[in-house]
């Protein structure tokens, strides 16, 4: 795996393997056609789950809450929740070493800002906290774990813990050794050229950037106000609201994987256990973070009644409906638009997902809204190229905001063109992403 020239993670290998020929490749792939899906998966490896839900896929329990105990809340970027278990795991001797993403020792060195690593202890595992939304890749990482015997848990987002799914499937030592597997909720992926861009508007060179923290945490702000900050390497740091920068609109999908276009699992259904962020009031306007927690296994599920009963955590029961609306954006996206998204015509292999190609009676205005992020998505990346070639910064700023004011305006009806695409009928008062 290697950044292309969007700064996106892809494949190298012979040609035959590139367009999916190769039956090993096709059989671990996350997005291939021949692969099981995330319904099989789970069918497998959760089929006594008490609960069954078409959004969340299977699960024993769901709650909402946080950390208490320790500074795992204040140095997460939610509620602290992702590291607290993943430590649980390696105190209780369940595991021998987590494999997670954290930033690199030398950024400039290693061409990139965060890799997977193993973390043995707490103080290496707590290194790792917060979120990255940064291309990473799991080959090396789990290479470590073939060469070393013991227990292991894995951490990633849903396409990752599906690829580990597979890759247990296919590699016996992989099966044995992996106990465990954290997913995260995702919305999408973003390509190494966004932490790019938010040095440039922050007037600095990614060469000299030595730490970046996507979501700087404070207690009186919302937890939904992400701030992004920078540390060069003189020590010195600069700051910004993601709302400031002109692609910090996650859902305009600025620098989304094209990948993300055909996922249909916000939730990790193939995970042991899931996190997300508990985007609802009031937890929403909470600036110490609050997560949505959903547990599939039986084995985790002891290991957090026990962490409640010790008041080392704060969770309480939520159904379905309560962890669906702290995602519905993503959802949204996901299923619908992805519906949508499967009329359109495509080149090359068609994935096969768990909805079926349809408007299914989208409104003029929904419709604009995903083909405008699409856009937004292609074309980010390719401006961003031509931009960074022609050393001008200036020139994807201007239409990165021109982008952006478009998407607002067909979305949220803002603007002088919210004021055109309502005359159009590609606007209304939905008010919703």
């Amino acid at each position: 795996m290697q950044l292309d020239r969007y700064g996106q993670m892809k494949p190298t290998g012979p040609k035959t393997w590139l367009r999916g020929r190769d039956e090993e490749f096709a059989r671990i792939c996350p997005f291939s056609p021949v692969a099981p899906d995330e319904d099989k998966l789970a069918a497998e490896y959760f089929s006594h789950a008490k609960n069954r839900d078409s959004f969340l896929g299977r699960y024993e329990a769901a709650f909402v809450g946080h950390v208490e105990e320790g500074g795992f809340r204040s140095s997460g970027s939610s509620g602290g929740m992702v590291t607290w278990v993943a430590a649980e795991l390696l105190r209780l001797g369940l595991v021998d070493g987590v494999a997670h993403v954290k930033a690199s020792d030398d950024p400039q060195s290693e061409g990139r800002l965060f890799h997977y690593s193993l973390s043995r202890n707490l103080q290496d595992l707590q290194a790792g906290a917060k979120s990255r939304y940064y291309p990473v890749e799991l080959s090396g990482v789990l290479q470590l774990i073939r060469e070393a015997p013991g227990r292991y848990a894995v951490v990633g987002i849903p396409c990752f813990i599906k690829a580990v799914r597979l890759a247990c499937a296919d590699d016996p030592i992989l099966k044995e050794r992996i106990a465990f597997t954290l997913g995260l909720f995702c919305g999408h992926m973003k390509s190494a050229r966004m932490a790019e861009s938010f040095a440039w508007q922050m007037g600095q060179d990614i060469g000299k950037v030595k730490r970046l923290d996507y979501r700087k945490k404070a207690h009186d702000r919302p937890a939904n106000w992400y701030r992004a900050e920078l540390t060069l390497e003189n020590g010195e740091t600069c700051a910004q609201d993601w709302w400031h920068l002109v692609d910090g609109d996650w859902g305009a999908g600025f620098f989304q994987n094209s990948a993300c276009n055909f996922c249909d699992d916000i939730v990790a259904e193939t995970a042991d256990i899931a996190f997300g962020d508990a985007w609802k009031e009031p937890y929403s306007s909470d600036g110490r973070g609050t997560n949505v927690v959903i547990i599939r296994s039986t084995a985790l599920l002891d290991v957090i009644d026990a962490g409640i009963a010790e008041k080392r955590i704060v969770l309480s029961h939520v159904d379905s409906d309560f962890v669906v609306a702290t995602q519905a954006s993503g959802f949204r996206q996901r299923r619908e638009g992805l519906a949508f998204r499967l009329t359109w015509p495509r080149m090359g292999m068609r994935p096969r997902k768990r909805v079926h190609a349809g408007s299914h009676g989208l409104s003029r205005q929904r419709m604009a809204v995903y083909i405008m992020r699409n856009w937004i998505s292609f074309w980010s990346h390719r401006v961003f190229l031509i931009a960074d070639l022609l050393h001008s910064p200036r020139l994807y700023i201007l239409w990165a905001r021109t982008a952006l004011a478009c998407y607002h305006g067909i979305a949220y009806s803002r603007g002088p063109i919210g004021r055109i695409a309502q005359r159009l009928g590609l606007a209304g008062s939905e008010g919703r992403a």
